[in-house]
């Protein structure tokens, strides 16, 4: 669609797509909305744009994006975690050569603390959808259903105090219950019921498993949690 309040998004990235794949592109372009409905009537269609290669249709852009890429939407992916780690990682880095001069064991600490502050911000993205998941496999969420909502905020605002180093006492005490009951859920949930589920941890709808990443993420919340609480009783 091209029309006078509207360039079809899709309909770009179907035709930058194909013409990266080497096709020659005739792009056919809709400029009434009479002419979409018109075409829609015709085709049996509800959405454009519309692909055909070699005469034979294949459907919208992520029908495009399928057959022409390795891209499956459903598909088990670490993706998302593994972007989220690396910009976390780059952030502590950042902040270490920043602020320290140097790569330190705090380096470590701010790649932990900055990962809870953006997995919380998945999270909080779409909370209901979270939530959803979540309730899968966390005993004291589905013995409790409010903590599920409360999780987000409680890891955010963990790793924001965390990052700055401030209210220890706050801070480290609650990334060390979530990080306790986050770790028994799912090794409960893997690695005794045996159950297959997917990973809220980067947020509702992901298709990342629930497994030995989300164990890990626990567990380093845990220690770091652990190490603040020893360094401000010494």
């Amino acid at each position: 669609m091209a029309l006078p309040d509207h360039l079809c998004p899709s309909g770009q990235k179907a035709r930058w797509l194909l013409e990266r794949q080497g096709y020659e592109v005739d792009d056919r372009l809709f400029r009434t909305r009479a002419e979409v409905d018109a075409f829609k009537a015709e085709h049996g269609v509800t959405t454009t744009p519309q692909v055909w290669i070699e005469g034979k249709r294949v459907g919208g852009y992520t029908d495009l994006r399928e057959r022409l890429t390795d891209w499956d939407p459903k598909a088990t992916t670490y993706k998302a975690v593994i972007y989220l780690l690396a910009v976390a990682a780059a952030t502590a880095v950042a902040l270490s050569i920043g602020f320290l001069g140097t790569i330190t064991w705090q380096t470590l600490g701010w790649f932990i603390s900055v990962s809870m502050i953006l997995l919380g911000m998945q999270k909080l993205r779409d909370i209901e959808s979270f939530t959803t998941m979540f309730l899968n496999y966390d005993v004291l969420a589905r013995k409790w259903v409010p903590y599920a909502y409360v999780y987000p905020w409680v890891e955010t605002g963990a790793g924001v105090l965390m990052t700055g180093m401030l209210l220890t006492w706050l801070s480290a005490p609650a990334a060390l219950f979530i990080a306790t009951v986050g770790a028994i859920s799912v090794f409960k949930a893997v690695y005794i019921d045996k159950r297959e589920l997917k990973c809220a941890c980067v947020g509702g709808n992901s298709n990342v498993p629930l497994g030995f990443v989300s164990l890990t993420e626990n567990l380093m919340m845990m220690g770091m949690a652990i190490v603040m609480l020893i360094q401000i009783n010494v």
